[in-house]
């Protein structure tokens, strides 16, 4: 008689991606446990035997996602000698994640849990609360540009955050759609375009 654990040569790491990228993919209501114990290979027990359920699952996956496939828009943000850089990065590494050949197109983080239902409104709220994180993360680089005098000191850095992450969330569903990468960057341009306004620094040459 079988064992109900995990199957012999389980690789968490390798069934997380799987199932990551059905969330991705199909979004948490629509990611069945068919879908999900297809890709990643294990029966129920399993999966409910190493992760518990669906929506521990979903959160490890989305965790996953933010370490692996999300980190290089982040990791441009934090290198990025100054403010505008941090700006065009994010939206110039979006339009490249979000067109990865291989991968579901657009963002997990904005694309998987968008409506209001009974079963996800717990992993909806997470992904309302990482969202706005990101926002707070690119508003603190975005004042660093204040200190260094690239922004005026007048301007809300935190609205700016804000219209950035709009736009780079509209970038999102239009890769859903299938907006190829370039069609996305022209987006990403056409946003930066406003940024001696944006930022009150109509003197500068950007």
């Amino acid at each position: 008689m079988g064992t109900r654990g995990r199957p012999r040569g389980f690789d968490r790491d390798v069934a997380l991606a799987r199932a990551m990228d059905v969330f991705w993919a199909k979004g948490f209501d629509g990611a069945s446990m068919v879908d999900l114990t297809s890709a990643m290979g294990i029966a129920s027990p399993s999966l409910y035997a190493a992760f518990g359920s669906k929506e521990a699952l979903f959160r490890e996956a989305v965790a996953f996602y933010v370490k692996t496939d999300g980190a290089s828009i982040w990791g441009t943000v934090a290198a990025a000698q100054t403010a505008y850089d941090a700006a065009e990065g994010f939206l110039m590494e979006s339009a490249r994640a979000f067109t990865r050949k291989g991968k579901p197109t657009g963002c997990l983080v904005v694309l998987s849990a968008l409506h209001a239902a009974d079963d996800s409104a717990s992993v909806r709220d997470e992904l309302i609360r990482r969202r706005s994180d990101c926002a707070k993360t690119l508003a603190r680089k975005l004042a660093s540009g204040v200190k260094t005098g690239e922004i005026a000191a007048c301007t809300d850095v935190n609205g700016l955050a804000t219209y950035l992450m709009t736009v780079q969330q509209g970038m999102s569903i239009q890769a859903r759609d299938g907006a190829s990468r370039t069609t996305l960057a022209k987006t990403g341009k056409a946003a930066l375009a406003g940024w001696p306004v944006l930022t009150g620094n109509t003197a500068a040459r950007r």
